[in-house]
């Protein structure tokens, strides 16, 4: 007899179903539905207005009008007060960084509460920031736009969140920049967080996913692992309009 356990599939981290979501009486969600596995970095790929930064919100709570299913570590979230969604292991760091910007670097990473036991210890954090290291008594508003980027990722990490959502980390960063951000984003991998990466910036997202999700008005249109993206990459620059 099989044995069941050995077959038993894996629930995904994080799985987004028939979610719709409005802004008053626009509705710009239409239907988002994918899987972020454990361990994974997944983008969700597309044009600006197609609703992913949207759908970032909606899994934090922060999208009043939603209807949908949205499971995290297969705990159903879409009833859940906002408040409440980080202490599942989540957070998120949006487009416009979010950090305190008349605070110093240490003080930034001092400040976050701890949600969920296994966050990276300050040294940790250091030890993967090491340009944080040297700008630990600068002020948020002396940072360069890269040095700010870094500094929100890095505070979240505090937190012990295991899913880290990441909207538009690299827009308008030096293309040395932007590389730095994504050995950070694979170095976090190697560390065991699973990442949804919102991204505009095609090479960027190539060069750290395993899986992309192609959005477009509000809903999954296509799917593309790793491998996938050069034999389709024709597609890929029809879709994105690049």
């Amino acid at each position: 007899m099989a044995n069941p356990s050995a077959s038993a599939p894996t629930l995904p981290l994080l799985a987004v179903a028939d979610l719709h979501g409005w802004y008053g009486e626009s509705h710009v969600l239409h239907g988002m539905a994918f899987e972020v596995p454990r361990g994974e970095i997944v983008t969700l790929l597309g044009r600006n207005g197609a609703g992913k930064s949207t759908t970032l919100k909606a899994i934090m709570g922060a999208l009043p009008q939603r209807k949908g299913s949205i499971r995290i570590d297969g705990r159903e979230t879409i009833g859940l007060a906002a408040h409440k969604v980080p202490r599942l292991g989540v957070a998120w760091c949006p487009e416009e960084r979010g950090i305190f910007s008349s605070l110093s670097v240490a003080e930034n990473l001092t400040l976050p509460p701890v949600i969920k036991p296994g966050g990276l210890s300050l040294a940790e954090v250091e030890a993967l920031f090491p340009r944080l290291v040297e700008r630990r008594a600068s002020q948020g508003t002396k940072l360069s736009g890269g040095e700010q980027q870094m500094l929100a990722i890095a505070r979240i990490l505090r937190t012990g969140a295991e899913v880290l959502l990441l909207d538009e980390p690299t827009e308008g960063l030096a293309p040395v920049i932007v590389s730095q951000i994504a050995d950070i984003v694979l170095a976090l991998k190697t560390r065991g967080f699973t990442v949804l990466l919102v991204e505009q910036n095609f090479s960027f997202a190539s060069r750290v996913a395993d899986r992309h999700y192609v959005v477009e008005h509000g809903r999954v249109i296509d799917t593309l692992l790793r491998d996938e993206v050069t034999p389709r990459r024709a597609k890929l620059k029809e879709y994105l309009g690049v």
